[in-house]
């Protein structure tokens, strides 16, 4: 027991000093002019690589990636109907949709999912 708990103190000291060195090796110039100016094949801009993203647009794009993700969640479900009983199978199918049609009326109620005001 004794050995485990100086090897694991003896590999955290380790990977600390790692770290720490990392840290002071790397600084970097958080200036560096060329980082911060926009590429543009070598030309000067034409116009401001900075251009203001929209919020609305950001958020209806988080919101069809959850749900996109709960979709490939409820697919493997057909395929657990083999597995389980089916009333058990019903009740957990029926939690999750209930869950993801609250979800998606409480982001109507938010106006979150409307592209114009």
């Amino acid at each position: 027991m004794m050995n485990i708990i100086l090897s694991f103190t003896f590999i955290t000291i380790i990977a600390n000093l790692m770290m720490t060195a990392c840290m002071i090796l790397s600084k970097k110039s958080l200036y560096d002019r060329e980082k911060l100016s926009a590429f543009e094949c070598g030309f000067d801009q034409k116009s401001s690589s900075r251009l203001p993203f929209s919020l609305r647009f950001f958020l209806i794009a988080i919101i069809f990636l959850i749900f996109d993700v709960e979709i490939t969640l409820i697919l493997p479900a057909i395929i657990n109907l083999k597995f389980c009983h089916p009333l058990t199978w019903m009740k957990i199918n029926m939690l999750f949709i209930i869950i993801l049609i609250i979800g998606i009326l409480h982001e109507w109620n938010q106006n979150a999912i409307q592209w114009a005001n």
